[in-house]
Parts: C-alpha cells; structure tokens; sequence
C-alpha cells in the first residue's frame, strides 16, 4: 500500500496587502471580500474542510484581524437572529464555523514571499504533512481541489502535491512551472520546477496554482531564507530541492480556477459562483441578457 501519512493540518497564507483592489481594500482584506455572499477565505476554507481537514492556521498581517472575527462566533448577531427566528440565515453562520480549537493564527511580520509566509507556520505543523492553500485561487467544482490532490496522494505514495494547470507560454513568467515526467491518471511527475521562468526557456505550459500538500521536510529548505525570484523568499525553490528525496507530482483538478486577486477574475468568480446558486441563477442570467451578455 502507498505509505502517504494522513493530512490533518492547513495553512492559510492571509498576510498580503491585496493592492490591486484599493481602496476597495485600504480597510478591508481582499481575502474577506465577498463572492456573492460569502468571503473568499470561507470557500477555501469550507474546499480544505471538504477534503478532511481538521487543523488550520491562517498567517495574517497587520490590519486582518477582521479574518479572526469572521470564523468566530457572534454572539449579538446570533441572538438576533435566533429571537427573529431567522433559522436560515443563522444556520449558515454557525455552519461554516471551523471546531473550537482547530484555528490558529501566527503572524508574518514582514512581507518576504511566500515562501516566508508557509516557514511562519512551522511550529503549528509541527512534524507531519500539512496543506497549503492560498485564498486568491478560487476552485469551484465538485469534489474540490484539494479532495482530488488528497485522492492523487494516496494513489501515487504521499510526498509532495501541487496543483497545476496548462496556461499559455506567455503567461508562465508568472508561475512556478512544472519540467514533465510520467503521468499517472490526473497526476504528472515533476522531474524539475522552475520559478517564473523567461518563456522561452519554459519547461513546459503546466503551471502551478495555489493548492498544495507538502511533506515536513519543507521547513528545512525554507530555514535557509534563501531568496529567489523578485528577492523573495519563494516556496517553489524549496521544493524543488525535494524532488528526487519523495515522490512529487502535479495534479490537474476538474475544478474551474478563478484569480480573486485579479479584478476581471474576481468578476468571473462572482458570476460562475452566482450560475450555480438556484436561489440567484435565474434573476442573474435575466440580467445579464438584459445587458447584452
């Protein structure tokens, strides 16, 4: 049988300034900004969850302590609307509540990458594999991102997961990608990764999108605090100092991806989101015929 220890534990990198959306969100995290009606954080936490999750560590930054109070109780908000016998709007705040005690928050206090950001949470992962899931990166799709990696990680033996997609050659000066070996169903060996490389020197079009499972060893690369690309402390050149010690593969999910951190993908996120919703989809295809669309 594969020998791929079970995967309890989750980090959130929260800590970013999220400027591309000012002022939008000089007050507001961009993480906590809605897609219809829920944070996007909630949908990566609600996918983490899904895919059996139980322990979760958010690495905030200044000004994201709204973060905290959004997956804690509200006791007034509540009782209100406990005494006004809104069940259904109750239920859905109480729901999406993680267990007393399974959430953690450290903070990064200095913006070096993201790399930084996951070494930030070392001592709250402690010795065993642990998720990594960024917030920006919306997966809409059913199971969900990280429950498929979690089904490619016991088919291939554990060691380190990360999810991917195929973007165009142009765009992977933007990505860590992927250097190609065997696949295996949805999963493709990683022989080599490569950190927003010039494209013509690309290894190839797969790309590496915010989901990831890693093994502990991790935290040993990122000790060095090496930087890489942009002067960044980059988690990609950590892990490719792994591959050859474990088995190390990229997934491609059935999941849509959309960029939240992208004002045109954050609009996309909020009308597939609102498609899906039976309660919305009708009044939302109604109007967007009305606008010609």
């Amino acid at each position: 049988m594969p020998n791929s220890r079970p995967v309890r534990k989750a980090v959130l990198p929260v800590a970013g300034l999220g400027t591309r959306f000012l002022p939008a969100t000089k007050a507001v995290p961009k993480e906590m900004l809605p897609v219809v009606d829920k944070p996007v954080v909630q949908y990566a936490v609600e996918e983490a969850k899904e895919a059996g999750i139980e322990q979760f560590v958010f690495v905030t930054g200044r000004g994201k302590t709204v973060i905290s109070d959004h997956f804690d109780h509200a006791y007034e908000l509540e009782s209100l609307l406990a005494a006004r016998e809104k069940t259904k709007e109750l239920d859905s705040l109480l729901e999406m509540l993680p267990q007393t005690g399974s959430v953690g928050f450290v903070r990064q206090q200095q913006p070096l990458g993201l790399g930084h950001a996951v070494w930030c949470a070392r001592h709250f992962v402690g010795d065993e594999p642990f998720a990594v899931l960024l917030p920006d990166d919306l997966m809409v799709g059913t199971p969900g991102g990280l429950a498929q990696m979690m089904e490619a990680y016991r088919r291939v033996g554990g060691g380190c997961i990360v999810a991917a997609e195929e973007r165009t050659r142009e765009e992977t000066k933007r990505y860590g990608v992927v250097d190609p070996g065997k696949r295996n169903g949805n999963a493709t060996e990683v022989k080599a990764l490569v950190e927003k490389p010039d494209p013509a020197k690309a290894p190839s079009t797969l790309c590496i999108i915010g989901r990831y499972i890693l093994q502990p060893e991790i935290f040993t690369e990122l000790d060095r605090q090496e930087r890489g690309a942009g002067n960044e402390i980059q988690l990609t050149d950590s892990m490719a100092r792994l591959i050859g010690r474990m088995p190390f593969h990229a997934v491609q999910t059935t999941c849509c991806r959309y960029d939240c951190g992208d004002k045109v993908g954050f609009l996309q996120a909020n009308i597939a989101v609102g498609l899906q919703r039976p309660d919305i989809a009708p009044h939302l295809r109604a109007a967007l015929k009305n606008m010609g669309l």
